[in-house]
C-alpha cells in the first residue's frame, strides 16, 4: 500500500507545479510582452533496475519558457513598440543585461527610457539616456531621437538557447553567449500581449485541478487501505 501512497503523493505534487503554472498563465495573459511557462511530465519506474513496472511514480521534471508570438494590439501610442521578428528589446537589471517583448516604453522624469520597469539600452549593452525634459519619439530602425537630435539606438537581441523568466515579461538567457544582436526593425504604435489564451488556461486550470482532486482522492483511499491493514493484523 505505501507504493500506491507514494505514487499518489507524487501524481499530487505534480499537479501543483501544473496549477501553479497555469495560474499564473492565466492571470497574465493580457501583461505585455508575458511568456508562458509550460511544465513537462516524466513517469519513473518505481524500482531503479525497472524490474517492478506496476508502480511508476509522476513528476514536474522541467518548466519550458514558450517564446512564441502572443497577441498584437494596435496602441496609436507612438512610444509602443514591437520588434519585427522574434527580437527583444534590451533592459538594464541588477544582474545584467534582460530580455523583453514588452514595448511600452515610457520616458521618466529624469530623462531614462524604460521598458519593463527596466531602462532600455542600447546595442552595446549600455543604458541609453535622454536628457532630461526632452520630446523623445523612436524610429522604425530602433534609432532614439531627443528634440530632433539622435541620442543613440535601441538595444535588438534574439536569443538562441534556453531561458529563464524573471519576471512576468523579464527573460534572462540561461547562457550569456547565446544573446545575439537582432537585425529586426520597429514596428510603431502596437503592442505584444501575453502568448497564453485565456481560454486555454481556464481549461487546463479547470482539468489540473481534477486531476489534483483525484490524487488526493487516491491518497486518501491508499491511507485507509494500509489502516485496515494495521487492524487486521493485529487481530490475528
Amino acid at each position: 500500500m505505501a507504493d500506491g501512497i507514494y505514487v499518489s503523493m507524487n501524481g499530487a505534487a505534480a499537479r501543483m507545479a501544473q496549477l501553479d503554472s497555469v495560474s499564473d498563465n492565466l492571470a497574465n495573459a493580457q501583461t505585455p510582452g508575458f511568456k508562458a511557462v509550460r511544465p513537462s511530465f516524466e513517469a519513473f519506474l518505481a524500482n531503479a533496475d525497472g524490474r517492478d513496472s506496476s508502480k511508476v511514480y509522476p513528476a514536474a521534471v522541467a518548466t519550458r519558457v514558450d517564446l512564441s508570438a502572443g497577441t498584437v494590439v494596435q496602441t496609436g501610442n507612438a512610444l509602443d513598440v514591437l520588434p519585427s521578428g522574434k527580437g527583444f528589446i534590451g533592459v538594464m537589471t541588477s544582474n545584467g543585461v534582460a530580455l523583453t517583448r514588452n514595448g511600452h516604453l515610457q520616458v521618466e522624469a529624469d530623462g531614462t527610457l524604460t521598458a519593463a520597469g527596466r531602462p532600455v539600452v542600447d546595442r552595446e549593452g549600455n543604458v541609453l539616456t535622454t536628457p532630461a525634459g526632452s520630446m523623445v519619439r523612436v524610429e522604425p530602425s530602433g534609432a532614439v531621437f531627443a528634440n530632433n537630435a539622435r541620442v543613440g539606438e535601441l538595444g535588438l537581441f534574439e536569443v538562441n538557447g534556453p531561458v529563464d523568466r524573471i519576471g512576468p515579461s523579464l527573460l534572462s538567457a540561461q547562457n550569456p553567449k547565446d544573446v545575439t544582436p537582432s537585425g529586426d526593425t520597429l514596428r510603431l504604435g502596437e503592442i505584444e500581449t501575453g502568448n497564453a489564451s485565456p481560454l486555454e488556461a481556464a481549461v487546463q486550470l479547470v482539468a489540473a485541478q481534477r486531476h489534483f482532486e483525484t490524487s488526493l482522492q487516491a491518497l486518501q483511499t491508499y491511507k485507509r487501505m494500509d489502516e485496515r491493514a494495521a487492524e487486521v493484523g493485529k487481530t490475528r
